[in-house]
């Protein structure tokens, strides 16, 4: 592999096996960028009897020194998002000082210490079984600070139709793949899709993931005149239970504003009690704030922050997309909505990613695992 500055190129192909397509790809990609320190690719369920041979072509045809990647119920590139297909989405990375490492979780994974303070993480996860959340706990406890970035793999209803794949030890049935890299400057957008409605209450009564009293008043009688103060056509989507509970990740804030609060699912609500039941375990005197999720505070919001990305640290050399399922189409109502975004800001800078079912990005410096999120790993010449 050339060894000179750091570069990337992706691509995204829609179509079922075919060998010389992925050959003369793999080609392509080499040509651009001298070969790759790290390969990220997605490729749909039906490709798994041929992603061992995958990997191999990328690795001897693209010179690419470690392939990692998941199965994708739809795929992303440059301005692009597909689902529902056929096909792959591939970034390759050459980053001559980058100091990159990949793991793969299984039963005997523990998170490799002495890695220094710098880069980010990259993983992807198996739904049904990395348990997520406990994974995110530890990293945040022995990297403080250090994102993790991706998303729960797709493919299918079963199991089996979700795989992973790791050049160095195939990893298909694995609970996820870990990439940790340093050495490189990584940026990060994490946009939940939600615009804060309300006032703040500090949470006051709480039991595990029930929340009796905000502000010293019944937590489902605030939640019901929320929503009556909402305009009419902000209620109809917020009938469709697009009403969301926001949880400050942090309590060092004179003002809160939309990106200051994790936002989770409100699973149900008892006008007899007055609780409420969250997604989430949240605590007293924790600051709540209801959200609404809807197609035109995604799009503020991605906009938005990949807009202040862009003034804060300039010109991306790639990027890695994890856009839940429940967007794209189904949210936005139009074809490539995120991806579409990014490229317009950052112009048609490679890219790679899939639709997730859960994503993984930090609020507020902490890493957590999101639903309805654009979530992206920028990295920066």
């Amino acid at each position: 592999m050339t060894e000179s500055l750091p570069r990337a190129a992706s691509r995204i192909r829609l179509l079922t096996w075919d060998e010389d397509a992925v050959i003369a790809t793999a080609r392509e990609l080499r040509a651009e960028t001298g070969g790759a320190t790290i390969a990220f690719a997605f490729a749909s369920a039906d490709w798994r009897p041929h992603i061992q041979e995958f990997m191999e072509i990328l690795q001897v045809e693209g010179h690419a020194r470690c392939v990692a990647g998941c199965s994708a119920d739809g795929i992303i590139g440059t301005g692009e998002e597909d689902e529902s297909v056929s096909g792959f989405s591939v970034l390759f990375l050459n980053l001559p000082q980058a100091r990159t490492s990949s793991y793969v979780i299984d039963d005997e994974f523990q998170i490799p210490h002495g890695l220094g303070a710098d880069g980010c993480w990259i993983v992807m996860g198996h739904p049904a079984r990395l348990n997520a959340q406990m994974l995110l706990q530890d990293m945040n406890r022995v990297y403080p600070g250090m994102p993790v970035f991706g998303g729960m793999a797709g493919g299918g209803w079963e199991a089996d139709s979700i795989f992973h794949f790791h050049s160095a030890s195939g990893a298909e049935d694995a609970a996820g793949i870990a990439v940790h890299m340093a050495g490189v400057k990584v940026g990060g957008i994490v946009s939940q899709g939600c615009q804060p409605i309300g006032e703040p209450y500090t949470i006051t009564r709480v039991e595990e993931d029930l929340v009796y009293a905000v502000g010293g008043r019944r937590a489902y009688d605030v939640l019901v005149e929320t929503f009556e103060a909402l305009p009419e056509d902000e209620k109809s989507f917020a009938r469709g239970g697009n009403i969301m509970a926001g949880l400050a990740a942090s309590e060092y804030r004179e003002e809160f504003r939309r990106g200051d609060f994790l936002v989770r699912n409100i699973l149900g609500g008892d006008p007899r009690t007055g609780a409420i039941k969250l997604g989430a375990v949240p605590r007293v005197g924790q600051t709540l704030q209801f959200q609404l999720r809807e197609k035109d505070a995604a799009d503020e919001d991605l906009r938005t922050q990949c807009a202040d990305a862009m003034r804060r640290d300039g010109q991306p050399l790639a990027a890695l997309l994890f856009c839940c399922g429940g967007r794209g189409q189904h949210l936005f109502g139009v074809p490539n909505h995120d991806a579409g975004i990014l490229a317009e800001t950052f112009g048609p800078v490679p890219l790679a990613g899939f639709f997730a079912n859960g994503e993984f990005g930090p609020v507020a410096g902490v890493n957590f695992i999101h639903g309805y999120t654009a979530s992206t790993a920028v990295f920066y010449p």
